[in-house]
């Protein structure tokens, strides 16, 4: 079994169960070695080279995936996909962000990720948060990512249950690594955390659907 990895701190929590699974070490192995962005991830769970990960929303919605409902969900603002004001430029990690800026109809350079999280809190003034502004304009969350499967459903299934039900303590000496590597504050990345939810529950759902309706329309 192959599994993709995100290596942001967004996921973090998520890293962090997997280790205390009773899995086996090449599982748990591989998953160092698969890791990449979000749009490459599209591609390779597209191309069937890994058999889950936590992909974009907007990618998660075609043919031939199985979908979970645990996902990477901002219930408000989310600190860490972007629009800086002022400059054009798309992120070329992120398809679900760069369409979810046209359909909020924000112009500027969109910004994704752990780099994103340091520049919103060295200068919040500069960026626009797209989840706070779509939080605004539908009172939804917004979904950015989708636990999705090609291969062995049943059992991606009860570890991303499993793990959107449970509250994950993160060990001091971990976020002083993310930290330091990151450039983001301990207790930076622990507020941080908190504006995610990794349960795509019923509201969650709603968000999920009426962005997907809107990408149809946008595209039509």
């Amino acid at each position: 079994m192959t599994f993709g990895k995100i290596d942001y701190i967004n996921l973090l929590p998520f890293h962090i169960f997997l280790k205390k699974q009773p899995l086996s070490n090449s599982f748990k192995q591989s998953i160092s070695y698969k890791k990449s962005y979000p749009s490459k991830l599209n591609d390779r769970l597209k191309k069937r080279q890994i058999d889950a990960a936590f992909i974009s929303s907007i990618a998660s919605a075609r043919r031939g995936f199985k979908t979970i409902n645990t996902g990477i969900v901002a219930t408000k603002e989310v600190q860490s996909v972007l629009v800086k004001v002022g400059s054009y430029k798309q992120d070329p990690h992120s398809a679900t962000s760069n369409l979810l800026a046209k359909l909020l109809k924000v112009e500027g350079e969109v910004v994704i990720g752990d780099k994103a999280l340091k520049l919103y809190l060295e200068n919040p003034k500069d960026y626009i948060d797209l989840a706070k502004l779509w939080h605004e304009k539908h009172n939804l969350p917004f979904v950015f990512a989708r636990l999705s499967v090609n291969r062995y459903y049943d059992f991606y299934k009860r570890i991303g249950e499993r793990f959107a039900r449970e509250k994950m303590f993160i060990p001091r000496y971990i976020l002083n690594d993310y930290a330091l590597n990151r450039g983001v504050g301990a207790e930076d990345i622990n507020s941080y955390l908190k504006n995610l939810s990794y349960k795509i529950d019923a509201k969650a759902q709603r968000g999920l659907r009426v962005f997907l309706r809107a990408a149809r329309l946008f595209k039509a």
